[in-house]
């Protein structure tokens, strides 16, 4: 029994592996600055600094008339929530990947992502970078 775990955990850590391997191709295949569409949120990297995409992610949510209900920012990561007035979360990251870029992900929705939603609000924050 202790053996079938054993294995079922590595399956799942290699596949975890793989499948990150994956990910790193496809986006290295598509270039920076291109949106990819992973595990339902919408991700795009930016050649700007981290502090401009935190200051556009803002301004895009606010052009939107979407209120920021929670900031986090840290050194080199910031999350914003907001919610639509139909009750869906929104989540923005941005993440700092050197001094001059920047990548920003965007959720929208809860168990089911909305897509179309998440690509208006990239559009508001790009912008605003």
């Amino acid at each position: 029994m202790l053996k079938k775990i054993a294995v079922f955990v590595f399956a799942g850590l290699l596949l975890l592996n793989i499948y990150g391997c994956v990910a790193l191709l496809a986006g290295a295949a598509g270039g920076v600055g291109t949106k990819v569409w992973l595990s339902g949120k919408l991700s795009q990297e930016f050649q700007a600094p981290y502090d401009r995409a935190v200051t556009g992610a803002k301004k895009g949510l606010q052009s939107l008339d979407l209120d920021i209900i929670k900031e986090t920012k840290e050194a080199d990561v910031a999350q914003f929530k907001s919610v639509y007035s139909d009750g869906r979360e929104i989540w923005v990251d941005v993440r700092k990947l050197t001094e001059n870029s920047s990548k920003v992900e965007i959720r929208v929705g809860g168990v089911k992502a909305d897509k179309e939603a998440a690509e208006k609000i990239l559009k508001a924050i790009d912008r605003y970078i």
